[in-house]
């Protein structure tokens, strides 16, 4: 992710999010030493717009998933599926072996995204977004 991703980046997070990051929020982020920011966009096509990104951050052996998004018009075509392949596999190369998450536990689709890379529940935060959705949180254990 670059400066100049970020207000495609930050669109896409508004009209997807129940809490959405800021510009600055994102900025922050990518200054962070221990965070990893990347985006993700169509292979061949010039001045395309971003279709996904992804933030998490590395301490020592743990790795935790802060924001992931897939662009509306391009969800159910297996980028959200790529983004945490490419996750996994980076995090693993710096020798993370426990991975965190906390969701929407409303959120059905991504909570089976995650199912899918063998993360599994391990507490909930009641009413933590807006005050009224609860916030699952998930760990994934290598």
């Amino acid at each position: 992710m670059e400066t100049k991703d970020l207000d495609e980046v930050s669109d896409m997070e508004a009209s997807a999010s129940l809490n959405p990051w800021s510009k600055n929020m994102f900025i922050e982020e990518m200054k962070n030493p221990f965070a990893h920011c990347f985006v993700i966009k169509p292979k061949g096509i010039l001045n395309v717009q971003v279709v996904g990104f992804i933030c998490f951050r590395n301490i020592g052996e743990e790795s935790e998933l802060l924001n992931i998004c897939v662009h509306h018009h391009y969800r159910q075509m297996g980028i959200g599926k790529k983004l945490m392949q490419f996750y996994i596999r980076f995090c693993k190369k710096m020798k993370a072996k426990t991975f965190y998450l906390e969701v929407n536990a409303s959120n059905q689709p991504a909570v089976h995204l995650y199912q899918l890379f063998s993360y599994e529940s391990s507490g909930m935060r009641k009413k933590f977004y807006q005050g009224g959705f609860d916030a699952l949180l998930m760990v994934r254990k290598d």
